[in-house]
C-alpha cells in the first residue's frame, strides 16, 4: 500500500470509529482484528493492511470494503 494512502486509511478509520462511537478495542472484537494491529493502522506510522483485514473492519462497520477506502 501506497506510503500517502496508508495515512488517509489512518483518518478514514478514526473518523469512521468516531463515527460509530467505537473505541480501539471494540473495533478490534467485532473485526476479529487483532487490537494491536488496529493500533498500528491508525498510528502516525501506519503499517500496511492485507485486503481480507480490510474486508473484516468494513464488515464490523456494516460497510462495504469501497466505502471503508473512500477517501473522498
Amino acid at each position: 500500500m501506497e506510503k500517502e494512502a496508508r495515512f488517509r486509511l489512518a483518518d478514514r478509520l478514526k473518523q469512521l470509529r468516531k463515527k460509530y462511537k467505537y473505541t480501539q478495542w471494540e473495533l478490534s472484537e467485532l473485526s476479529g482484528v487483532d487490537y494491536k494491529h488496529i493500533q498500528l493502522l491508525e498510528s502516525k506510522a501506519p503499517c500496511a493492511a492485507k485486503i481480507d483485514t480490510l474486508e473484516r473492519i468494513a464488515k464490523a462497520f456494516n460497510i462495504s470494503l469501497s466505502k471503508l477506502v473512500d477517501f473522498k
